[in-house]
């Protein structure tokens, strides 16, 4: 029988700490700047563009990172069982290019449930369901918002979603089922902030030194507790539900591990999609995997299986 791992709330803070720092070098194309202390002009002036949309989200919201009209809306009628399914239909079809999207997550690796094609939003709806239905399309319109331009910047725009899209996975999977739809929007929409602050970066890029980049240990720490901060004020001023803007407030204190429910399922699937996607790359290693998993509360064994599955996104 292995010995259980006894986790001081020291340790807890630190290997966190750690996980997002490697996590965010996992985000910048750049591998070959080693970390400093110090954060340079670039990183200062991004700073304090932070400082100023915590203290005006609705500047952030109307300029840098705007929500789809149509997510909250869609997904209100998806999640109405008394609305027609042809009528369902009709409405997602008014957006090809969404309906496009959605087909190609149905046919996607991590998704395909059959050797054919789905090729319909019909036949969409009866092959995988109305509840995995809600959840591309809510995927497909939350992707709108990663819009990265510059080519240095566009492995973070991947990665993001990557990281985004895993949350939401597992969120859902560790709820329960009255919990299940909830916990994916929460997950897709967790680092919403972290999204903003990286459009500001790449605002601040096209003036920066030649040569200036994201680097240093006091950035990442900025962004780990800022990013959340901002989530959750983005999330008060796009008026989404309040079970949405409470776990977002409660994970900006990176300094404890959450006891509400919904707040621990976001913190649990976060850490596991970032162990996940930092193994795949070997920058993890296995002394603080096992820390993590610890305060996670799965095996190894366990995130080997859910490792397997997150590869497929």
């Amino acid at each position: 029988m292995t010995e259980a791992i006894v986790v001081t709330p020291t340790q807890a803070v630190e290997s966190q700490l750690d996980l997002s720092a490697l996590f965010y070098s996992l985000l910048f194309a750049n591998q070959s700047i080693a970390d400093s202390g110090i954060a340079n002009n670039l990183e200062r002036r991004v700073m304090q563009d932070i400082e100023l949309a915590l203290s005006s989200p609705q500047a952030i919201a109307e300029n840098v990172l705007k929500l789809p009209s149509k997510i909250l809306e869609l997904d209100r009628k998806l999640a109405d069982d008394n609305i027609d399914t042809k009528e369902l239909i009709k409405l997602i079809e008014q957006d090809p290019l969404l309906c496009v999207e959605v087909l190609k997550l149905c046919n996607s690796m991590a998704f395909k449930r059959s050797e054919n094609d789905v090729t319909s939003i019909q036949q969409a709806l009866v092959q995988v369901g109305r509840q995995q239905l809600r959840h591309f399309i809510t995927s497909c319109l939350a992707r709108e918002m990663i819009d990265i331009k510059p080519i240095y910047f566009r492995r973070f725009g991947a990665e993001i979603w990557r990281h985004s899209m895993q949350v939401a996975f597992l969120a859902s999977e560790l709820a329960n089922a009255e919990q299940c739809d909830s916990a994916f929007l929460l997950g897709l929409l967790h680092d919403v902030g972290k999204i903003a602050i990286f459009k500001m970066l790449v605002d601040a890029f096209y003036q920066a030194e030649p040569g200036e980049q994201p680097s240093s240990t006091l950035f990442k720490q900025v962004m780990t507790t800022k990013s959340l901060t901002l989530s959750a004020l983005l999330a008060r001023y796009w008026r989404l539900p309040e079970h949405f803007e409470t776990p977002l407030t409660l994970l900006a204190n990176t300094n404890i591990k959450p006891d509400d429910e919904m707040t621990l399922i976001i913190w649990k699937a976060n850490i596991i999609s970032e162990c996940s996607m930092l193994q795949q790359v070997d920058k993890l290693p296995q002394k603080e995997l096992i820390v993590l998993l610890a305060q996670v509360g799965i095996t190894e064994q366990e995130f080997a299986e859910l490792h397997k599955k997150l590869l497929e996104f």
